[in-house]
């Protein structure tokens, strides 16, 4: 048999908008708040009468969450650890173009680079092609490639 604690699907005022449904929600599954409102407010909009009435009932038969159970912040961060009823986030080491080390989030939605260290590279990239077409421009409008262009003809 296992060990490991049960979760409890239970209304969550302090981080709740209107009732704490979907903050619960988001606590039980391990989910980012912002998202399950997202999905709550879709629901809604596709879906009124049954959301509306679902909602309700949920506020009215969810419990409310125990102050002593809640940990320090279980909202803003990835996986959830069933043992320890938080959610801890996880973080990768990558090297950016100029050398340094930084440590980049892996949520689905933060899977990239930081986007200061994005924009960085891009200007990088932006600057090396600037080089390349002027290198260009200068040899097209140069009389040595007019000349070879003559050569051509011949």
């Amino acid at each position: 048999m296992s060990s490991a604690k049960k979760r409890e699907l239970l209304r969550d005022d302090k981080q709740g908008k209107i009732g704490g449904v979907c903050a619960g929600i988001a606590n039980y599954f391990g989910w980012e708040l912002w998202v399950v409102r997202i999905i709550a407010v879709t629901a809604l909009i596709l879906a009124t009468k049954v959301t509306f009435v679902a909602y309700i009932v949920a506020w009215v038969v969810l419990d409310k969450e125990p102050k002593a159970k809640k940990s320090k912040s279980t909202y803003g961060k990835a996986g959830f650890d069933e043992d320890e009823q938080t959610i801890r986030e996880e973080t990768r080491i990558e090297r950016t173009s100029d050398g340094r080390t930084i440590e980049v989030k892996t949520r689905v939605w933060e899977a990239g680079k930081a986007p200061h260290l994005a924009m960085d590279d891009i200007e990088l990239e932006f600057s090396r092609m600037e080089k390349t077409l002027r290198n260009m421009e200068t040899y097209v409008t140069s009389s040595e490639f007019q000349v070879l262009q003559e050569f051509k003809k011949l």
